[in-house]
């Protein structure tokens, strides 16, 4: 059984938005776990319906690319100490050169592309490169991630929301390519941004995790005295509502188009209007979604303290 501590409360207490002794009482009755710690506080009806992937945190910047023939395009993480490094001119201006890097390298992983030749100076790897950055910048820094998209039979479009806050990549199949579409692909990528989808479609979700959810919906349907009880047929009609209610939340061609008129269009209903106007056939085949620092702990530091490192 892992030690109950104070930090483990305080962080499943920022995953689930649950208070600090059912937080503490969860961990206790689960031998502190805190994956089952929170399937307990759903259970319970404690939680919401998803833990946060993460809290955000670190400092840096998600940068895109895309080729000129919008068929290829990366998406790259860096991450600094600060934010004031990360507004940074020589900051932005190295992220962009690993994005340069990173569209072209044949690396599988951060750990291989590390290790191969900086592309603007061979005598160096990426690491050293890196590593002669923190030397400049007098900051730690890390080149957290990345990841390459390639269409053969469409475009690749890109989103930078916040000044490299979040960063999108959207893959589309499409015969016809023209600005009508790339619009789409813009406005579908700023739908990723803003909505957080999980999947692209629903016959992408694991069928365990349709199970394991059908699970905790019928646990806090037994913990409702005003709804256990219900007849079975009945929860089940509530627990089918509920799963199709959280697929339109998570699936992307399921989400209301938050730009939609009248708020009702799904997204795969504005891609189908989209093509039937441009005689196209189009599908779109997902997405890469990064937000600068999710899942890092950001360092404690006072304001005062970081302004006057800063200065000097």
């Amino acid at each position: 059984m892992a030690e109950i501590t104070a930090a483990l409360v305080k962080e499943l207490r920022e995953m689930t938005g649950a208070g600090m002794m059912d937080c503490k009482k969860a961990l206790t009755a689960t031998g502190g776990d805190i994956d089952k710690a929170v399937d307990f506080l759903r259970e319970k009806g404690l939680a919401g319906a998803q833990k946060k992937a993460g809290r955000i945190a670190a400092e840096g910047i998600v940068e895109t690319l895309v080729c000129e023939c919008g068929k290829d395009a990366v998406i790259v993480e860096v991450n600094a100490e600060t934010d004031f490094v990360a507004k940074n001119d020589k900051f932005k201006a190295f992220v962009a050169e690993v994005a340069g890097q990173a569209i072209k390298t044949g690396a599988s992983n951060i750990e291989e592309f590390l290790e191969e030749k900086w592309a603007l100076d061979e005598s160096v790897t990426v690491k050293e490169k890196l590593s002669s950055m923190i030397s400049v910048i007098g900051e730690n820094m890390n080149i957290r991630r990345f990841e390459q998209v390639h269409e053969p039979d469409g475009v690749v479009v890109d989103y930078i929301h916040a000044g490299g806050k979040i960063g999108v990549l959207v893959d589309i199949k499409t015969d016809v390519v023209n600005d009508a579409v790339k619009e789409m692909g813009k406005n579908i990528a700023m739908q990723v941004a803003a909505l957080k989808p999980v999947y692209t479609s629903d016959s992408e979700v694991p069928a365990d995790y349709i199970e394991k959810e059908k699970e905790i919906l019928i646990a806090q349907i037994k913990n409702d005295p005003k709804e256990a009880s219900k007849p079975d047929k009945v929860i089940e009609g509530i627990v089918k509502g509920r799963i199709s209610k959280e697929l339109k939340e998570i699936c992307l061609l399921d989400q209301n188009y938050v730009k939609a008129a009248d708020g009702k269009q799904s997204v795969g209903a504005y891609v189908k209007e989209v093509a039937k106007a441009n005689s196209a056939n189009i599908t779109v085949k997902g997405f890469v979604r990064f937000e600068t620092g999710e899942g890092l702990e950001k360092k404690s530091e006072d304001f005062a303290a970081e302004v006057a490192k800063q200065l000097k």
